[in-house]
């Protein structure tokens, strides 16, 4: 729909102005002012009455402040021991020099790298877990 506001043309969407009659039980010129004010076309004194007030109170800086004091702070997690992990990595890496170069344990329950010719490699060791019943 084209609404003519101040010599200048505005074109709302039909699907807003039936949203807002059917949502809200307003009538089609009603529709049509609330959604000029909520776009910013008009304004509206209750609302910007009640926007100014909500600024003085800080009520937002409150709000923000309480979802922040609400957020748990992240504990550290303690390493969980993994012997067999560590010890597959080890008996790895002890065999690599062998036929490669560089070998290197990045992580002891996961990672080696190593280097063959002008080619560098990473193993990563994975885990399985077990599946729920």
């Amino acid at each position: 729909m084209k609404y003519t506001i101040d010599k200048r043309q505005v074109n709302i969407p039909d699907s807003d102005i039936q949203h807002l009659c059917s949502k809200y039980n307003l009538t089609q010129e009603e529709a049509i002012r609330t959604w000029l004010v909520d776009e910013g076309y008009l304004t509206d004194e209750t609302v910007e009455e009640l926007t100014n007030r909500a600024k003085n109170n800080r009520i937002t800086a409150t709000i923000h402040q309480a979802r922040s004091a609400q957020e748990k702070e992240k504990k550290a997690r303690p390493k969980k021991e993994q012997p067999e992990k560590e010890m597959i990595i080890k008996e790895l890496a002890d065999f690599l020099p062998k036929f490669a170069e560089n070998v290197t344990i990045s992580n002891a329950a996961k990672v080696i790298e190593f280097q063959i010719g002008e080619n560098f490699y990473k193993l990563d060791l994975i885990l399985h877990r077990k599946p729920k019943n």
